[in-house]
């Protein structure tokens, strides 16, 4: 006579994770030949296609890198497509400035407002004066210039985190046009 096992949860099924049933679940894996990772990310197999390959998250980006959307349409079609497209995002970006309190008249981020008080200049600056500034302050706190002093490595990293945050910012303006 076979004894009947006891259960790990202590009868209470709620206490077991997701996905942690005793039957074995089934998982895709990755649809790039010699991957083992799970293939949980669909990408189109062709334009307009109902067919999906699935790919782990990292295949999947590597696979949509040369994604061409408008791929097999005439010139009408791609053009009415992407004024679909645009009509349908309108209004993300027209309320893209209406950040998490902005500097009030759209033209910086909250982000980009805490940097500028790091580095101490003003919300109209320009570019220019911004890296200025920043290598200014940097040359004072560097890890080489001040080598073993915790308190400029902070600073430091604060210094360079903010610069980042603007050059980043410009670097999307200067790409919008």
């Amino acid at each position: 006579m076979v004894k009947p096992r006891r259960s790990n949860d202590w009868g209470f099924p709620r206490w077991r994770g997701y996905g942690s049933a005793r039957e074995a679940t089934t998982v895709r894996l990755c649809d790039r030949h010699g991957c083992e990772e799970p293939g949980n990310c669909p990408a189109p197999k062709a334009p307009n296609s109902p067919e999906r390959w699935m790919f782990c998250q990292k295949h999947a980006a590597e696979y949509n890198q040369k994604w061409d959307y408008f791929e097999g349409l005439d010139k009408a079609e791609k053009e009415a497509r992407a004024q679909t497209e645009r009509s349908e995002n309108a209004g993300y970006a027209e309320a893209q400035h209406y950040g998490w309190s902005g500097s009030g008249d759209g033209s910086r981020s909250a982000d980009e407002m805490r940097a500028l008080e790091v580095l101490e200049l003003e919300a109209d600056v320009e570019f220019g004066a911004i890296k200025k500034a920043w290598r200014e302050k940097v040359k004072k706190v560097h890890p080489d210039v001040k080598p073993g002093d915790k308190q400029a490595a902070a600073e430091f990293q604060k210094l360079q985190l903010a610069y980042e945050v603007l050059k980043s910012a410009e670097e999307r303006r200067e790409w919008r046009g």
